[in-house]
């Protein structure tokens, strides 16, 4: 029998009611969910979970980075890892994100966020993971 480490992803939204939604269905599903506000707190936790598999982002975010330019920063600095971007004030067409990014418009039902980031972590989670 393999063991696998558990999913990561880290979710990145300055609204703390939304990324608290967000980050709370993903752990109902049986995923570890890190959370940020801005974007420089983003790379921080980044660089201290390598587990962390997916990057959840919304688009506009106070500091000198926004989403859009986290995204492509995380896609440089860890090309292994999936982003999704998000916004409810503009839209992102893929091809604007790296490699590997998905736009999600808001408002976004939660379990349309949890069934791409199942999809982009490699399949559905158990539901009886705890």
């Amino acid at each position: 029998m393999s063991f696998t480490l558990p999913k990561e992803v880290l979710v990145v939204e300055d609204e703390p009611f939304v990324r608290m939604v967000a980050a709370d269905a993903l752990t109902e599903r049986g995923i570890m969910a890190w959370e940020a506000g801005d974007a420089g707190e983003a790379l921080h936790v980044l660089a201290e979970h390598p587990n962390i598999g997916l990057v959840f982002t919304d688009v506009n975010m106070p500091g000198e980075m926004d989403g859009l330019g986290l995204a492509h920063e995380v896609n440089r600095l860890r090309p292994d890892v999936s982003l999704i971007v998000t916004s409810g004030a503009v839209s992102v067409a893929d091809e604007e994100l790296p490699d590997s990014g998905t736009f999600l418009s808001k408002p976004y039902p939660t379990r349309k966020l949890v069934q791409i980031v199942e999809e982009k972590l490699d399949g559905p989670f158990d539901d009886t993971v705890g």
